[in-house]
């Protein structure tokens, strides 16, 4: 008898998630959320050559105190490297002055689609 596999199965952490804590000073300026999104526009979708969050893939970005969990998805969940996005996004702000902790969890609902895109993705990927 054959076990069925899930996505979950093929993450390395088992839920999509990445998670790191820093030592940072104790009294660091308030990271903005402009100063996020400047970070995370540098990660580029791995076959798609337009940024993750001009392709919507970013849902949420909260900072609690620099303690900041930002929420992603994917543009399919069979992408071959699900698993490194997470870190990927995590990895692109942990120079930021000032940050305590990231975490990035990976999310299915809701279910991405072309209608997330910014503009300016639409525009370089000729989609009307």
């Amino acid at each position: 008898m054959t076990e069925e596999k899930q996505l979950a199965d093929f993450l390395p952490n088992k839920n999509g998630s990445f998670y790191k804590q820093f030592k940072s000073a104790k009294e660091a300026k308030l990271i903005t959320k402009d100063d996020i999104v400047k970070c995370i526009s540098t990660v580029m979708d791995p076959e798609i050559p337009v940024n993750l969050y001009d392709l919507g893939l970013i849902y949420s970005i909260q900072n609690n105190s620099n303690n900041v969990v930002i929420e992603m998805t994917l543009t399919n969940p069979n992408c071959p490297v699900a698993g490194q996005m997470p870190e990927s996004v995590a990895k692109s702000i942990e120079h930021i002055e000032g940050l305590k902790s990231i975490e990035v969890k990976l999310v299915w609902e809701p279910s991405w689609n072309k209608a997330l895109m910014s503009e300016d993705a639409k525009l370089a990927l000729d989609i009307f």
